[in-house]
């Protein structure tokens, strides 16, 4: 399915909430205030939109919206902050290269980042219709282990997969491992979390244990969630695209035919893909669009232009080179795959 024809059809159909959102990049950074919060530098460089009040710790008593003079994305009640790891090329002589992110479908100017989506239903489902409660001050969340190398591992995480471009508009198949041909437009990574809340902690000493995926079923087919995790949630979805288009000439890849990207914390798998959220919405803002008739672009909310929001941004933490050819990713990762 096409996502030009999918929202073409949505904004046709009657729905409740579902929006999906441009948020440009507010640094790139060897920090992860939710994992090792206060360590600079920490173990592997994450990409960071959001707001402008981040910083290394991030204390959950932080008042993110209160602290933020902007924000990255385009919605300006969201200063919440949201991070994935960094994805690189390695060339057959043993240097490595930043892959830059390219904008999404609709978000043509926008500067690196991802797409985000909180969704009460399925994407496909147009109708929107289930009722959520959205997160509160203070809650995060990580989804993916930054460790997990096997696809055993990673099934774990059920809604953590990848997406070989061949256009822009290409959303299907999806998979768990990185991509092991020539991808055209681009690689998606695409991150979903769990939607089912305990309805007690904002937070847990995993960071995951506080949320649950439904009992039976998935959140697309409106499973219920368990007993031990009442509460329904919006689903949170990032898209992140790869702009692989000027690494796709087959004489720089791997001789043995693998694919050549790397993450920052040294999968060459694709297993360990994982994302953090830290909420961050003012005030009531988030309930109240989930609780109104809105596709995409939502009354409740003021949209910021693509130019504004690409000019917010923070100073690195930790100074050092991630935009050269570099002869090891930042860190020195243990790499999963040898060449």
């Amino acid at each position: 399915m096409l996502l030009t024809s999918l929202l073409a059809l949505a904004l046709a159909a009657p729905s409740h909430a579902l929006i999906r959102f441009s948020c440009s990049q507010l640094v790139v950074d060897r920090i992860d205030p939710l994992v090792n919060p206060g360590v600079a530098p920490s173990p592997h460089l994450h990409q960071i939109i959001g707001g402008n009040s981040l910083n290394a710790s991030m204390d959950p008593a932080k008042d993110m919206p209160g602290e933020s003079t902007c924000t990255t994305c385009q919605f300006t009640e969201d200063t919440s902050n949201y991070w994935t790891a960094v994805l690189f090329f390695r060339a057959r002589n043993g240097t490595f290269k930043r892959v830059p992110i390219r904008p999404n479908v609709g978000f043509d100017s926008a500067e690196g980042g991802m797409t985000v989506y909180y969704m009460q239903n399925g994407l496909a489902d147009y109708q929107q219709r289930s009722k959520v409660t959205a997160f509160k001050p203070g809650f995060r969340m990580l989804i993916g282990d930054a460790m997990a190398r096997t696809e055993d591992q990673a099934n774990k995480y059920k809604q953590v997969t990848y997406t070989c471009l061949q256009n822009m508009d290409t959303r299907f198949p999806e998979t768990k491992n990185l991509p092991n041909k020539i991808c055209p437009a681009g690689i998606m990574a695409n991150i979903r979390f769990p939607t089912c809340w305990d309805g007690k902690n904002l937070d847990t000493a995993d960071h995951m244990s506080h949320m649950a995926y439904p009992a039976n079923g998935t959140f697309d087919s409106q499973g219920p969630c368990p007993e031990s995790h009442p509460v329904p949630v919006p689903q949170l979805m990032y898209e992140t695209i790869w702009d692989t288009r000027e690494f796709n000439d087959p004489s720089i890849w791997p001789e043995d035919g693998s694919q050549p990207f790397v993450w920052s914390m040294g999968d060459h798998t694709g297993y360990g893909s994982h994302g953090d959220y830290l909420f961050g919405w003012k005030g009531d803002s988030l309930q109240r669009t989930m609780d109104t008739p809105c596709y995409v672009t939502c009354p409740t909310l003021t949209t910021q232009s693509i130019a504004d929001q690409n000019k917010c941004k923070v100073d690195r933490t930790v100074q050092e080179d991630i935009d050269s050819w570099i002869p090891a990713i930042p860190g020195n990762p243990t790499i999963a795959k040898k060449y």
